[in-house]
């Protein structure tokens, strides 16, 4: 019987994972399925574009994994039961469930409304395909109007400035707020601070500062301070929060859901499964968690497909790095910083601006999507047998 290995989630982290899998185990020996909501691949680093209005690739999963002997199941993971080794599905003909003897978990992340009232009534986000396609429309709308319109993210992080840029470049028409909790770049260099500061003026956006949303409405905002500020789209960008999926299925998870692994990207209840992306928690080479990132899902999930080859033939799992070394941002298509970061993930003094920055920031998104897509690139005429059959293997040849 072969080995099955279930892959939940084809984002950054579990479509690459997949494909290194189909790429260096024999097929004689596992069988690899991809359990994942939508039929293409999303770059999610590339959202905020897609809802300023712009076209980016979506390639198809299907022919991603064609000729590398991966099964695609377009279904929803409803639940997964590490005891009994199933995951459940919903899809358009009722679902089932899915049996695995290895698991590996790549669900990602979605929107965190903090418990603000009114955001999953009222505001948009782009931490999902269909959800930044609502908001593009919204934008659409706006602009049919001939009216102007006025925009208001919430969220200081990267996705909120790259999001707020990219509305204010494209859609030069509306009105962008960008609400800050906190000061605006905080997590940058003075120089980055700067730089960032001079692009939000050159594209008239209104930076708030230390503000506080406490409600989110149809058509305004309500601040901490009592300000009251109108809005035809609010997108909430204040963080992340992953499914509650692993906690109910009695994996060992922090107190956000995120799975507890080792080194290895293995769960540290139930060694059966591995997680990467968003949906691990892990600490890094410097001591420290690693952030939910694209950066952090390539790492994970290199490290967690070194480990599942190596635990399933017998060879060593050598270590990849965890790190954290940059913040890459885009500020439109245009413009960007890439800002350096050190072991206690704290700014370096120097930063890149401009477009050197934003042309290092679209090479990293057409690598990222370049290597997703090209599963059998490198494909080797002999993949590595599973110990267990090469035992077997092995054995029967010195009987015969």
């Amino acid at each position: 019987m072969k080995h099955r290995i279930v892959v939940l989630g084809a984002g950054y982290a579990g479509a690459y994972a997949a494909g290194t899998l189909a790429r260096r185990l024999s097929p004689a020996d596992t069988d690899i399925t991809v359990v994942n909501a939508e039929p293409d691949f999303v770059q999610r680093m590339r959202l905020h574009q897609l809802a300023a209005g712009q076209a980016i690739e979506a390639p198809q999963l299907a022919d991603v994994f064609a000729g590398t002997g991966i099964r695609l199941r377009l279904a929803r993971v409803t639940a997964v039961d590490p005891e009994r080794r199933v995951v459940a599905v919903a899809d358009a003909d009722g679902g089932g469930e899915l049996g695995y003897d290895t698991l590996l978990y790549t669900l990602g992340s979605h929107v965190a409304d903090r418990g603000v009232p009114g955001v999953a009534e009222h505001a948009f986000d782009v931490t999902g395909r269909p959800s930044a396609l609502r908001l593009r429309e919204r934008l659409d709308s706006l602009g049919r109007r001939g009216e102007g319109g006025s925009v208001l993210v919430v969220g200081e992080g990267l996705t909120g400035i790259e999001t707020a840029t990219e509305i204010a470049e494209s859609r030069p028409g509306l009105s962008v707020t960008l609400i800050a909790r906190d000061e605006l770049g905080a997590r940058l260099s003075a120089g980055a601070r700067g730089h960032l500061r001079r692009a939000c003026d050159r594209l008239g956006i209104t930076v708030l500062e230390h503000t506080r949303v406490e409600a989110v409405e149809a058509t305004r905002v309500l601040c901490a301070d009592g300000t009251v500020l109108a809005s035809d789209a609010t997108v909430w960008t204040a963080g992340f929060a992953v499914s509650p999926i692993a906690a109910a299925g009695g994996l060992e998870v922090t107190e956000n859901g995120r799975i507890v692994v080792d080194r290895t990207m293995r769960s540290v209840s139930h060694p059966n499964v591995y997680a990467a992306g968003d949906s691990a928690y892990v600490i890094g080479d410097n001591g420290l968690p690693l952030p939910m990132s694209c950066a952090s899902a390539g790492y994970t999930g290199r490290q967690a497909t070194d480990a599942i080859v190596g635990r399933l033939t017998g060879r060593e799992i050598p270590n990849t790095k965890l790190e954290y070394v940059a913040n890459h941002i885009s500020l439109g298509r245009r413009d960007g910083i890439f800002q350096m970061v050190d072991d206690e993930a704290q700014a370096k003094p120097k930063y890149v601006g401009g477009r050197k920055a934003a042309r290092i920031k679209a090479g990293i998104l057409g690598i990222s999507l370049w290597a997703v897509s090209h599963p059998t690139f490198g494909m080797p005429k002999r993949k590595h047998r599973l110990a267990a059959a090469a035992e077997a293997t092995a054995a029967n040849r010195v009987a015969a």
